[in-house]
């Protein structure tokens, strides 16, 4: 029992640590990445569709996102929705494609997607401590129903603030590394 809440907290961590950095893929450095416009919906047809279901979007160098629709009717919907997005971003329609140039980013904003970051990386480390809150409880119910002895269970706790902190440490290294990224001219 000891060992299982031990390893769902490193599972959990794991998943969280996936999240951030899904997160952290969506904000822009600078170079194109088709993750941009992942979050992008699409009225089509009554229905807000993700643009990522309606068309292919591909680099075109590291300044420019080109969007394909399946449907070449969905065209201008798409610039719509591209335009709306508050992203930043003016496409503009080139027969049968989407080209989407990306603006150079100016100071303001690179210290706005700075802040994104930070903050993505402190809604991780919640999801962690919440985890580790759980892992806590377990032992100590562990203890209290008698399963196991309280220095196993002490160790235990210990290995999970080993687990924790370690987990706490690579957000830091993950939001750091994408903090330089983003501040990178």
């Amino acid at each position: 029992m000891l060992n299982e809440a031990q390893r769902d907290l490193v599972q959990a961590i794991s998943k969280a640590h996936e999240n951030l950095k899904r997160e952290l893929v969506k904000l822009r450095a600078g170079r194109a990445n088709p993750s941009l416009l992942e979050n992008v919906r699409v009225d089509y047809y009554g229905t807000p569709t993700p643009l990522s279901q309606m068309a292919n979007i591909n680099v075109a160098d590291a300044r420019m996102l080109t969007v394909k629709p399946w449907d070449r009717s969905a065209l201008k919907l798409i610039e719509k929705a591209i335009r709306e997005a508050d992203l930043g971003l003016n496409p503009s329609t080139d027969s049968d494609l989407l080209r989407v140039p990306l603006p150079p980013l100016t100071e303001e904003r690179r210290r706005e997607f700075v802040k994104m970051g930070k903050k993505y990386g402190e809604e991780c480390k919640v999801v962690i401590r919440k985890n580790r809150h759980d892992a806590m409880n377990i032992l100590n119910q562990v203890e209290s129903d008698g399963d196991a002895s309280k220095d196993d269970v002490d160790r235990a706790k210990k290995k999970v603030e080993e687990i924790v902190a370690e987990g706490v440490k690579q957000v830091d290294n993950m939001v750091a590394a994408k903090e330089k990224d983003i501040m990178e001219v």
